[in-house]
Formats: C-alpha cells, structure tokens, sequence
C-alpha cells in the first residue's frame, strides 16, 4: 500500500504543479456561466431579442426560465462537454509521460508498472469528482444570483446525484483514453480516439442502439433522449462498466509487456 500511495502520491503533484489542473476546472465552469447566461436571456427576452442576443426561434426552443431547466442544461452539458475535458485530462496524464520524455525513467522505478496505471486511474476519479462537485456548486450559486424560480432542495439533490452518475460514467470511459495515449507516446492519439467515440456515439444513438453502446451511455443518462429509465437499461450500465474494465486491463498489460525502448 505505501508503495502505491508513493506512485498516487507523485502523480498527483504532477497534475498539481501542471496549469492544466486549473485549465480543466475553467473549462469546466464555461457550463454554469452558460446555462446561467441562458437563464438571464429567457428571463428577459425582448431586451435579449433588441440587443441582438437570441432570435424568437431560439427562445422557444430553450424552454423557460427555473431550476429544472437550468439543471438539464448543466447534466446535458455535463454529458458531452465533461467526456471531452476528462478524456484531455487522461491523455496528459498518460501521454505527457512520453511527450516529456520522462517514460523511460518512470519506467525504470521498481514500483510495478500495474501500480502506475492504478494510480492515474485513482487520480483521476478524484480528478473527476472534484470537477464535478465544483461545477455543482458554482450552478447552485449562479442559479441563485440569477434569481430564477422553481427550485427546492430535492431537485438539487437530485440533480447533484445525476452529475454524479454522469461523472461516473464518463469516468469509466477514460481507461481507452488511456491506452490509446500510450500506444501514440503522446496526447493526439487519446484525443483522437475521445473525439471520434463521440462522434460514434451520435451516430448510434439516431440508429437506436445507443443504450448497448458505452459511449452514449453518458449522454442517455443525462436525459438527451428522453428520461434515462426509457433510454437506458441495466445491460447498459453493464457494457459501460465493461469497457472500464476491459480499457483499464489493455491499458496495464500495454504499459507492462510493450516495447518501451
């Protein structure tokens, strides 16, 4: 356990002492100013109309002005916008190590190569739940500020536990990240793959199989489609957690048995 806490340990002064840490955090809070700014526009919409803001179209295909609205905004937002920040997160995580030229002597360390990996993939959970707590928390005071109606304390916390569940299972979709950014040596190809699963992941969703297609699961979950008990069922879930495991062990083997020469 000491040894793995060591391996935890120095991953995270890494991710704390790299810009990228508070990066992710004001890329992240562009969710809340928006959905907020939104709210601003649908509380007032002749004045946003005179000053150009939001065409009548728009209005009334944002929906109104109140909590619940607010909230799909900021889980739907969640959905797409948290799987493309935490994918970048996990393609530094892993592909810095090659890019900074600092592979070969992690790799030289006697801490095992599957405690490595381990602790990314812990960091990053944390990661992600600090992320998601802070944008939770900034909505609430943006919401506030914006005094828009409709909100009570249940719908808060129901809405809190469905950025978490978004959050959860966005997180189980990082390994592939992972191991596409250490077969690149490099953040591109982590990113690449992030981008073109969710392109994929539209694509399924129009052709009905999203619910058996991780990817979409994120997106489904948060109500994109309808309400996620329709959308999605435990077999989803399952597929989900699936890809976890399967990216999370490709990813350790690969760091273990390839060629790092």
């Amino acid at each position: 356990m000491s040894i793995f806490l060591a391996a935890w340990w120095a991953e995270a002064l890494k991710a704390r002492r790299s810009p990228i840490s508070l990066l992710s955090a004001a890329a992240f809070s562009i969710l809340p100013v928006v959905a907020g700014l939104f709210m601003v526009i649908l509380k007032n919409p002749d004045q946003a109309r005179a000053l150009g803001i939001i065409s009548l179209k728009a209005q009334l295909s944002a929906g109104v002005a109140d909590w619940p609205t607010f909230y799909q905004m900021l889980t739907q937002g969640a959905a797409i916008g948290g799987a493309m920040i935490f994918a970048i997160v996990a393609a530094w995580m892993f592909g810095r190590e090659f890019a900074d030229h600092t592979a070969k002597e992690l790799l030289a360390l006697p801490t095992p190569r599957w405690m490595i990996v381990s602790a990314k993939l812990v960091l990053m959970a944390l990661w992600i739940l600090a992320l998601t707590i802070w944008i939770a928390g900034l909505g609430l005071v943006i919401g506030t500020l914006v005094d828009i109606p409709g909100g009570s304390r249940d719908l808060s916390w129901n809405s809190f536990q469905s950025l978490l569940g978004i959050a959860a299972l966005n997180f189980m979709l990082v390994p592939f990240v992972a191991l596409f950014a250490s077969i690149g040596r490099g953040y591109l190809p982590g990113v690449g793959w992030a981008m073109l699963t969710v392109v994929l992941a539209q694509i399924v969703v129009v052709l009905g199989w999203g619910d058996w297609f991780p990817w979409s699961v994120p997106a489904l979950f948060s109500g994109m489609a309808g309400p996620a008990a329709e959308s999605l069922g435990a077999h989803s879930y399952a597929i989900a957690l699936l890809a976890f495991v399967i990216g999370s062990a490709l990813t350790i083997v690969w760091w273990r048995a390839a060629d790092q020469s």
